[in-house]
């Protein structure tokens, strides 16, 4: 992921000559292309991630496009002051990139995994949050949040994640799209990814773990499972109609995440289906809520986790809260005025049009 964000970083450089990239004395091997094209443009600010926060936003109020890059925990949690006053208190025009996310640098133990980032900068006003899921969704990401103003997260893997988007892909509203340029097309900020269709339950990946809700989702077809395939690369803001249809359309949502089982994509799909009154099974595949002193591969550290498998069997032998029958092929707003659960009905709430949009975020201004 790191490379295709860099590829596309010098991409968007060479056509805008507001974009800077600032860093914290790393990146050597990666950030050689931009530093040789626009030296100019480029500043190793050192082992100093405060100062690097304060100096980004001392360039976007001058006019520029900053993207700060570190690793893991480095540009979020150690300058979150910074961050939350002096980016996002002046809606600056910085994208803090962290690279390898969750457990990415397993072996360097507790200070370098990345579990905590995705709940701070959620919290924070104005912040969109984006992880991508593969190397195409970090391009195209990459893209979209260099043209959006305003603060932003890039949370990325460190290097040789699959790529996922091979095939044609479609957004869930509809509109599939051929591989290569079309695939692109469908990775739109705020909106998820259908990457396969089901009606039995529903995996949302975020991140690095996208893969491994495509490969939970093979080893549930070889067993009559038919699990629908989302990729939530934008944590904030949701795309709470994509969640909501799934919701009532599946009965059941298992999420992947790389992450604090706290604060992160299951906490976000939590907040949104009680907000929105969706009654549905949820199970939550992430990190433990508690200091991992494991060290080890990310293979190994994400088998301390849990089995999503194990996950996604409880979640279709548990009791439907809801049934679904009778909204498919239904739009996210009809589908969940026809919801019954077992005590009744499942109505719009009093004072609602039907056909209302769910509650939801929107992007910064």
């Amino acid at each position: 992921m790191r490379t295709a964000f860099v590829s596309e970083l010098c991409e968007l450089a060479a056509q805008e000559p507001r974009i800077w990239l600032l860093c914290g004395d790393l990146g050597y091997s990666v950030l050689e292309p931009f530093r040789d094209r626009f030296p100019d443009r480029f500043v190793n600010v050192g082992v100093a991630e405060q100062n690097m926060i304060g100096v980004a936003a001392g360039l976007a109020l001058s006019g520029q496009t900053v993207f700060v890059y570190s690793i893991a925990n480095f540009p979020t949690l150690r300058c979150l002051e910074q961050i939350r006053n002096d980016v996002c208190y002046h809606q600056a025009d910085v994208k803090v990139v962290s690279v390898g996310a969750g457990f990415s640098y397993g072996p360097q133990g507790f200070t370098h995994h990345g579990l905590h980032d995705v709940a701070a900068m959620r919290a924070l006003p104005g912040m969109t949050v984006v992880a991508p899921g593969d190397p195409v969704e970090a391009r195209q990401l990459t893209r979209s949040l260099a043209r959006q103003s305003g603060p932003a997260y890039l949370r990325l893997g460190k290097a040789g994640e699959p790529v996922v988007h091979r095939g044609a892909v479609e957004t869930p509203s509809g509109g599939a799209c051929s591989p290569n340029a079309g695939a692109e097309a469908a990775i739109v900020l705020g909106r998820a990814v259908k990457l396969r269709d089901g009606d039995d339950l529903t995996l949302i990946g975020s991140g690095a773990v996208l893969s491994l809700a495509l490969e939970t989702a093979d080893a549930l077809a070889r067993e009559g499972v038919r699990g629908r395939v989302l990729s939530m690369h934008t944590l904030k803001p949701l795309d709470v109609d994509a969640l909501c249809a799934a919701a009532v359309e599946t009965g059941g949502i298992l999420t992947l995440e790389e992450h604090s089982r706290i604060g992160g994509l299951g906490s976000a799909v939590a907040e949104a289906l009680l907000a929105n009154d969706v009654p549905a099974r949820l199970r939550v595949f992430a990190a433990p809520d508690r200091v991992m002193h494991e060290v080890g591969s990310q293979a190994y550290l994400r088998r301390l986790c849990g089995d999503p498998l194990a996950l996604a069997r409880e979640l279709l032998a548990a009791p439907r809260g809801m049934t679904h029958e009778t909204t498919r092929g239904k739009s996210a707003s009809a589908a969940r005025s026809s919801v019954t659960t077992e005590r009744g009905p499942f109505a719009t709430p009093p004072g609602v049009a039907a056909g209302t949009r769910f509650v939801s975020q929107t992007l910064p201004p």
